[in-house]
């Protein structure tokens, strides 16, 4: 497998950090990964982002203020144009987000008028609501504009004892894009909201942190599995799917 090396750069005008996981192969395809409603957690991404990018892919995680007044909304325009900066083809990037930011991820992706012209080779949500409007970016709900946006890979990844964003939600928005006639695999995971992600909820910091051991690092490879594939790798290992 890829050995992954991690650089932290500056990519806002307000300093903000971004952390770019590189995989080995110098033409390996990029992912775009935004935390949840956290501020500035790329850390918490960290063990998924790792795995992700060693099973070939390279991986930037942003820190993102959705508690800013503006409700972070310049921090993802800035990593979506560093990103764009940052690879030869914009178009073959891969956009994921988690819980909050899975929200944010699925509206960018599938919005009437995205930006700049750009949508990603694929969008992967994780853990996410997909029945409630983006604040962050102005924009309606996935579900109200998924039958009206171009069509581009789908995927979904959500766990069933999660108590932060229903899985019956998940399973809603996969109904309404298979209405649609944009079939969108689920991947169904037995662990909970930061499972997910490879990371578990720590009591003592009052947030989350990367999870190395355990059912979180199990379900959460999973996850990388699948943003692996979305962007174009081969993985060996099966995951459940639904739909």
């Amino acid at each position: 497998m890829s050995t992954a090396v991690m650089d932290t750069v500056r990519y806002s005008s307000d300093g903000q950090l971004l952390d770019i996981h590189r995989a080995a192969a110098a033409d390996a395809p990029t992912v775009l990964l935004w935390h949840g409603r956290g501020p500035a957690e790329r850390d918490v991404l960290g063990a998924l982002a790792a795995e992700v990018a060693r099973l070939g892919a390279t991986v930037i995680v942003p820190d993102w203020h959705p508690d800013a007044p503006d409700g972070g909304r310049p921090h993802l325009a800035a990593s979506l144009r560093f990103t764009w900066d940052f690879v030869r083809d914009p178009a073959k990037v891969v956009l994921v987000g988690w819980s909050l930011g899975g929200r944010a991820a699925m509206a960018t992706a599938l919005r009437p008028d995205p930006p700049e012209g750009w949508r990603p080779a694929a969008v992967v949500g994780i853990a996410a609501r997909y029945n409630q409007p983006e604040p962050l970016l102005g924009l309606p709900s996935p579900m109200a504009v998924c039958a009206a946006a171009p069509p581009l890979p789908i995927h979904l990844v959500h766990g069933t004892a999660d108590r932060v964003c229903d899985f019956a939600n998940a399973q809603e928005f996969q109904a309404v894009l298979a209405a649609c006639g944009r079939p969108a695999p689920l991947t169904v995971l037995t662990t909970d909201h930061s499972g997910a992600v490879m990371a578990e909820y720590a009591s003592e910091l009052g947030r989350c942190r990367p999870a190395h051991s355990g059912s979180a690092h199990r379900e959460g490879l999973r996850t990388a599995r699948v943003i692996a594939e979305a962007a174009g790798l081969r993985t060996r290992e099966d995951h459940q799917v639904s739909g």
